[in-house]
């Protein structure tokens, strides 16, 4: 931890907490579809150098506020800025030039180019990409030559580089979760944002993929997951925040979130602990079944 950073336990943990060292920040970030509020966070802040994880139940808006930062879509109202340059209204691949790049929950990899060409692909400021000099291999062929090096050492990193001229296709599941990162890295980002990294990975690449985000911490780097496994949730972050309905409902260290009741109603319910009587059983059950008959009679209604 910098020294210059606070631990923790001395950040208020209540949603929209002021952090001492925040690399990106957002305020009043809308979006609507239709009469639904997907996202209506007031204010975000991620703390440099540590991992965050974004949780929350399904339809909770963690994607969409991913995509809304990172320029793959537009909100209603909101400023963000990283590095405090504003993103506003930037292009994704420019985000990405900055230093601010994300993987998907559903792998982007270009199927039927070979692993190592996804990499080179993720490099930028590639003067062969343009037309004039692309005709001169001269003026390309060393900073290819380094493009290549560096990508075959990222994916030794990430035991991907016996795979390199295989079709990215042909990799399962996990693999392609692990070129992605890989890819992400060809741009040195500061910050790194995953959506659902585990989705789809088996145990066995599970524990590997835990190792890299933990070491993409230690080299310095800023990461922000969204993450339904809260085994991993609590193993790797060190600050937690919890979206419901579009909004920021709690953060804070792991432990204290999984244990807010704010946290709990939203992924339980409220009332969830509350004690079953035989009187609310009852209730339950005539509550069940009046949906069921009015499902029922609005079906035959239909037909």
């Amino acid at each position: 931890m910098a020294a210059d950073q606070a631990p923790e336990q001395t950040i208020s943990t209540e949603p929209g907490a002021k952090k001492p060292d925040p690399i990106l920040i957002s305020d009043n970030v809308v979006r609507t579809f239709g009469g639904l509020k997907a996202v209506d966070v007031e204010h975000f802040e991620i703390e440099r150098g540590k991992i965050t994880a974004l949780i929350g139940p399904n339809g909770a808006g963690k994607t969409t506020f991913f995509n809304l930062l990172t320029g793959f879509d537009k909100p209603d109202t909101g400023e963000w800025t990283f590095n405090g340059e504003s993103l506003s209204g930037t292009p994704p691949y420019k985000v990405a030039r900055k230093g601010m790049v994300r993987t998907f929950q559903l792998t982007k990899v270009l199927s039927r180019l070979t692993v190592i060409e996804n990499m080179r692909l993720g490099a930028t400021g590639q003067r062969g990409e343009h037309l004039l000099s692309s005709m001169f291999k001269f003026l390309w062929a060393d900073q290819e030559a380094a493009n290549t090096k560096r990508a075959m050492d990222l994916l030794e990193r990430f035991k991907l580089d016996a795979k390199k001229d295989d079709f990215a296709g042909s990799l399962s599941g996990g693999q392609r979760k692990l070129l992605e990162m890989a890819r992400a890295l060809m741009v040195d980002p500061e910050l790194i944002m995953l959506d659902e990294p585990m989705a789809g990975v088996n145990p066995a690449l599970k524990q590997s993929l835990l190792g890299h985000v933990k070491s993409l911490r230690d080299e310095g780097r800023t990461v922000l997951f969204v993450e339904h496994d809260m085994d991993m949730v609590r193993d790797i972050s060190d600050w937690v925040v919890v979206m419901g309905q579009g909004t920021i409902l709690a953060e804070g260290p792991p432990d204290s979130v999984m244990a807010d009741p704010r946290v709990i109603d939203a992924y339980l319910g409220a009332h969830h602990d509350a004690e079953l009587t035989h009187d609310t059983e009852e209730q339950i059950i005539a509550e069940a079944e009046a949906e069921l008959i009015a499902k029922a009679k609005s079906e035959k209604e239909t037909n």
